[in-house]
């Protein structure tokens, strides 16, 4: 199986999930809910369930116990994406391929509609079929890295430098904070629902490998950003230049910021390659590092 097929599987699988978590209804609720589902439907890759999944069967544990984490990644990524495309963060119109949130319901339900998803991936991720330890550590985990010391205060980071020539380091700890944390997230929660203790080296293994994709992620982001077209990405295009943001453009030209994440992609590979089974994640990294969309 390719990387293709393999994120095609995973995404069927998640979509399925997904789908059966937010099938509840109710007519006075009718247009918050299908904002809802109408951006965490909406057809995407799932990067990060596809990780929670992979690093769980990497260890040996089942997708019956990851799909739950996995699914609440996924609502807490599309409500983070939901609330960075309002016109008080980075006011966008297009995101997988259609118009944003807010551009089909109205601003105030979007909000509502990020603010449930968030609220909706607690309840999914406690219905893990994990011992009580362990869906401790994963609920900890969620709240950590989805919050104020995770990717909110990416966040933070990022609508604090618009206008602004950061420094390289500042660079570094945002998308550490905002793009990194989810997806470090991600790779935690799927060696927390394969049963991995805590403490223990494949953890960090699997963080350093997340650090390092996160990270070459954002840099190939930023090169989409300005290379890419709209109807490719499936978003808008330009709106770092727009909302006058430090880049990686910023400090190297396309072809050194493409080299510094292929740098991160050989470190995150690196990080795994010791450990038997991880060919899927070290394709997947490559796969990353080379998308054009």
């Amino acid at each position: 199986m390719n990387v293709s097929e393999m994120l095609r599987a995973n995404a069927a699988l998640v979509d399925a999930a997904l789908t059966r978590y937010t099938a509840e209804e109710d007519a006075d609720f009718a247009e918050e809910l299908a904002a809802e589902r109408y951006s965490l439907l909406a057809r995407a890759k799932r990067i990060r369930p596809t990780l929670v999944l992979e690093f769980c069967r990497l260890f040996g544990g089942s997708d019956e116990a990851a799909l739950p984490l996995a699914a609440a990644v996924e609502m807490i990524h599309t409500y983070s994406l939901i609330h960075d495309d309002l016109p008080c963060m980075d006011d966008d119109d297009l995101r997988r391929g259609r118009p944003t949130c807010h551009k089909a319901y109205g601003e105030a339900t979007a909000l509502l509609a990020g603010d449930g998803l968030l609220t909706r991936a607690f309840g999914v991720a406690a219905t893990a079929p994990l011992p009580d330890a362990d869906l401790r550590r994963a609920i900890l985990a969620l709240s950590r890295k989805a919050g104020s010391f995770g990717m909110i205060g990416g966040q933070v980071m990022d609508l604090a430098g618009e206008g602004k020539q950061l420094p390289l380091s500042y660079l570094l700890k945002l998308h550490a904070h905002k793009t990194g944390a989810l997806i470090a997230l991600s790779a935690e929660l799927g060696c927390i629902a394969a049963g991995v203790p805590e403490g223990d080296a494949r953890i960090a293994a699997a963080l350093q490998y997340a650090e390092g994709i996160g990270l070459s992620f954002q840099i190939v982001d930023d090169v989409l950003d300005v290379t890419a077209d709209a109807a490719t990405l499936g978003k808008s295009i330009g709106s770092d230049q727009k909302c006058e943001k430090t880049t990686f453009l910023s400090f190297y030209d396309t072809e050194g910021a493409l080299a510094y994440a292929g740098a991160m992609t050989d470190e995150a590979k690196n990080a795994l390659r010791p450990l038997p089974g991880s060919e899927r994640l070290l394709a997947l990294a490559d796969f990353l590092l080379k998308r054009n969309y």
